[in-house]
This record gives structure tokens, C-alpha cells and sequence, in this order.
């Protein structure tokens, strides 16, 4: 008889105790951070038709979702606004009465253990759908970098006043971190933590969202502010610049389909991690799942444990609520 390795691996897999209790990774509710989409109006739960499950909501009914949300032991929360009215600057999106501003403080009020997390940009506010201000010029159409920086700390500020926990800037501009770390500190808001998303690619995968936010650019896109997925190499030099200016969480975003740039940024940056698992890696799991192709449970699982494997210290998922629920 052929000697065989008296090392056998799979004894180590022989039972779902065994697995469990060897399992390297983990899924916690307090690591999940659930979007949500917030509107102007009352009684207000719009089914989002490429996200299924996901609705834009208006404060008194996203109030209702952000309590059920604190019943299963989520603990952060990340806002997007949908405004009534749009311009060329987005001002809307440093009104103090505007929706999150207003879920803000509401959220804080009632439930003030729950990390308000909101979303830094203009683009669902702009009536062009860009993320800040466009040059006024007659070459190709752009955004203007640092006028657009000055917006950002505006909106920043706003949210910190309404009690906002972590501003997030999403809008890829060179120096947005500074900006709105300086504003902050001079308005008294030093306390403000800020999580960049430092490594944002322009991905095809956006779709749903866009369409969820009512932000989708009217013309062009955005692939001179968002980065290039084939350059890897720009992935360090945009975490290392956000990291300097006072980041205080990092973000990768797509999360599934960039496991390979969350594992990078892993190994060379101490600070927490985010990644988002942004909404086409949602909806085309839902989509397989509806077709009876694959299992939802077991794949959003499957998934969400792949990126946290990857490095990722905080998932922003639409999936959150129902990992509460499985995990």
C-alpha cells in the first residue's frame, strides 16, 4: 500500500464546527455600512427598479429603515441626498434644510450611537450631473478642480454642523481632503473624521447607482477626475495624497470586482480600511440569483467574505440588512 501524508488537510474541514471555529475570516454587523437614499417630501419609499430592495426614501420613512436598521445591530449608516432642485454648482448640497442634513440630525437625535456617515459630492446636485463645478471655456467639457474644492468643504462643513460623525468625499478631486480637513477645523469641527474615497476608479458599475441618485452625467463622463482601472499604479500616489492631507479612513471603491487594489492598499497603509461593493456588483448578483443561476444568500456572503479577506476593514454593502439577518 502506498504510504499517504499523515498530514491530512481536510480533517480540518470535516464538520461546519470545525470550519467555523478555524475560519481566518469574519463577518460583523458593526462592520457593515448600509446606504441610503434621501429625498425632499413626506411618506415617501420609491422602489429603485435596478437595485431590488433599495428605495429612495424621505427623511420620515428613511428615519423608519435607520431604526429597523439599529434592531438588527447595524451601526453605521451612509447618506446620499436626491434634491428637488439642481444648478450648475450644486448648492443644494450645502443647504443645512436640505434631506440629509435634516436625516442627519435626526438620526443623531434618536439614535445617537448610530455612525452617520455622508456622502461629499455634487453630482446628484448639479443640473449637468458632474461632480463640481464645469470650466467655462470652449475646449472639452472638464471640471474645475479647485473651485470645486471650495464647494466640498461647504457641503463638508454643513454636515459636521447637522452632527454628521465622518464626512466622506467622493468626488476625486485633487485636494479635497485638505480642503475640507481645513474647513473643518477652522469651523470648530476637528472632532469630523473623514473617510476618502482615496482609490475611486471610473467603472462601468456605477449604473444602478446613478440611476438610484438621480446623478448620471447629462454629457460626457467622468474619466478625468476618476481613475483609470488600467493603472495600477496610480492606486498608491491617490491613497498616499488623501493619507497626507488627513484621511482618516481610506476607501476603495468598486470593492468585488478590485479585490487585487484592496489588498494593495492593505499592505501599504496602517489606517482603516473601507470598500464599497458598489451597485452593479449588487444588482447582478440579484440578477444571476432571479434567474435561479445561483444561490443569493450564500453568494452575497461569499462575496462580502471575499473583500473583507482582501484587507477591507468595513464593507459598504446594499446588503447589509440582510447579512444583519444571515450572519
Amino acid at each position: 500500500m502506498t504510504a499517504f501524508p499523515t498530514r491530512r488537510l481536510r480533517r480540518l474541514r470535516a464538520n461546519q464546527t470545525m470550519r467555523d471555529i478555524l475560519a481566518d475570516v469574519r463577518l460583523n454587523r458593526d462592520e457593515l455600512i448600509a446606504p441610503l437614499f434621501v429625498r425632499e417630501g413626506t411618506g415617501v419609499r420609491n422602489p429603485i427598479e435596478s437595485m431590488p430592495g433599495q428605495f429612495q426614501l424621505s427623511v420620515d420613512t428613511a428615519m423608519e429603515t435607520a431604526k429597523r436598521w439599529s434592531d438588527l445591530g447595524l451601526k453605521s449608516v451612509l447618506l446620499f441626498g436626491i434634491p428637488d432642485k439642481k444648478d450648475a454648482v450644486g448648492s443644494e448640497a450645502w443647504n443645512d434644510d436640505a434631506a440629509v442634513q435634516r436625516l442627519t440630525r435626526e438620526i443623531k437625535t434618536a439614535l445617537p450611537h448610530m455612525m452617520v456617515i455622508t456622502d461629499v459630492c455634487l453630482c446628484e446636485y448639479t443640473e449637468h450631473g458632474h461632480c463640481g463645478t464645469l470650466i467655462d471655456c470652449d475646449g472639452p467639457m472638464d471640471v474645475d478642480n479647485d473651485v470645486t474644492l471650495e464647494s466640498l468643504a461647504r457641503v463638508a462643513a454643513s454636515h459636521a454642523r447637522c452632527g454628521a460623525d465622518i464626512v466622506a468625499p467622493s468626488a476625486m478631486m485633487d485636494g479635497q481632503v485638505q480642503a475640507i480637513r481645513s474647513m473643518l477645523d477652522a469651523d470648530g469641527f476637528a472632532n469630523t473624521a473623514i473617510m476618502s474615497y482615496a482609490v475611486k476608479f471610473a467603472s462601468a458599475l456605477y449604473g444602478p447607482f446613478r440611476q438610484a441618485a438621480e446623478g448620471a452625467p447629462s454629457s460626457g463622463d467622468r474619466k478625468t477626475y476618476q481613475m483609470d482601472y488600467r493603472s495600477p499604479h496610480q492606486i498608491l500616489p491617490e491613497a498616499e495624497q488623501d493619507s497626507d492631507e488627513g484621511a482618516d479612513i481610506l476607501m476603495v471603491k468598486p470593492a468585488w470586482t478590485y479585490l487585487d487594489v484592496i489588498s494593495e492598499v492593505r499592505r501599504n497603509f496602517d489606517q482603516p480600511l473601507a470598500a464599497y461593493h458598489v451597485s452593479g456588483e449588487f444588482s447582478v448578483l440579484h440578477a444571476a440569483a432571479e434567474k435561479g443561476w445561483i444561490d443569493l444568500k450564500n453568494s452575497a456572503i461569499e462575496v462580502t467574505t471575499a473583500i473583507k479577506r482582501a484587507g477591507a476593514d468595513l464593507v459598504i454593502t446594499y446588503f447589509a440588512e440582510q447579512l444583519a439577518k444571515w450572519i
